[in-house]
């Protein structure tokens, strides 16, 4: 499926600027922070974004980090409070990740922080990172460059070895310093909550921010967009349909089937890529035109389970699952 070259690219002007480029095609640039390699996509164009889930093989849309070179850039695109620019002022550049609401007018594109109203920021240490990100001039999208349910890759060759043939380059930044993963906070609730532990060590940041929730340890603290219903549409979503009534919404795949109220297509080609980087949106369409017309739901076509289909079906039986409490 993956039969492309993927070049190694020296981390030197003329190998910043090809891996910037490339990024602003909307190809898949590997590069190393401090913590591990990150895949790159440019996070404004979501069908870049749905190419990243598609090369790691995740089956399921979890929000990725956007990276910046800088604080401000990073505060452009969410709203920060003051504990967060604390933290920013003190820790960053460095291996910590910020969850925060989502700014409103950001030109993120929704999947890369899997169609939640809150986005996960960071600015890496890396002067070569930082680097590519300020010569791209746009936010990168980078989980790490490994396939999913890999070990995450410290060195260009680790990259090369799991996604080579997959993405177009791999910008070598030498040996990441840390070695693991940023420490993602999130603060969006009255305390600042630990999602993953990480490069930032809890001390370092309870010294600026006070007091973290830590889920005692056990992993109860969950990330992002894991409950079955986070996240859904309003109006209730029903799967695999095969017709549709006047008064329903339709999330088409293909040629849609007729009688629907109103209707979005994911993708008219049956691309799973372009359906993926739609889906987001898609929803929140139709959510919206169901609301306004009174519309009794949405009705989903069947996705194929292959491939990109498998975090796209995740997405849709997650937003049709019972509401938590009701």
């Amino acid at each position: 499926m993956w039969l492309r070259m993927t070049e190694l690219l020296t981390a030197d002007r003329a190998g910043l600027r090809q891996a910037a480029a490339l990024l602003r095609a909307g190809e898949l640039v590997a590069f190393g922070t401090e913590t591990v390699y990150g895949l790159g996509a440019d996070a404004t164009n979501a069908r870049a974004v749905a190419a990243i889930f598609d090369a790691k093989q995740r089956p399921r849309f979890n929000p990725l980090i956007c990276h910046y070179a800088d604080a401000a850039a990073a505060f452009a695109d969410v709203l920060p409070n003051p504990v967060a620019e604390l933290l920013g002022e003190r820790l960053w550049p460095g291996p910590l990740t910020l969850v925060l609401p989502r700014r409103p007018g950001s030109r993120v594109a929704l999947l890369t922080g899997a169609g939640l109203d809150t986005l996960a920021v960071r600015v890496p240490s890396h002067p070569v990172a930082r680097a590519l990100i300020a010569e791209t001039g746009r936010p990168i999208a980078a989980p790490s460059a490994n396939r999913s349910g890999r070990v995450s890759p410290t060195t260009a060759q680790d990259v090369v070895d799991e996604l080579g043939g997959r993405i177009a380059a791999v910008l070598d930044c030498g040996v990441c310093t840390v070695g693991v993963e940023s420490t993602v906070l999130d603060l969006t609730g009255e305390r600042p909550s630990l999602l993953r532990p990480g490069g930032a060590t809890l001390d370092t940041i309870q010294a600026v921010a006070g007091p973290v929730l830590c889920g005692g340890g056990s992993g109860e603290v969950r990330s992002p967009g894991m409950l079955m219903s986070h996240y859904a549409p309003l109006v209730p979503l029903r799967l695999n349909a095969q017709e549709v009534s006047p008064d329903e919404a339709l999330l088409a795949f293909g040629t849609p089937v007729q009688g629907a109220a109103a209707l979005f297509n994911l993708s008219a080609r049956r691309d799973l890529t372009e359906a993926a980087a739609r889906l987001f949106s898609g929803l929140r369409h139709l959510d919206a035109a169901a609301q306004a017309r009174g519309l009794a739901r949405i009705a989903a076509m069947p996705v194929p389970e292959t491939g990109l289909g498998m975090a796209i079906n995740d997405r849709l039986r997650r937003a049709a699952a019972p509401r938590e409490g009701g």
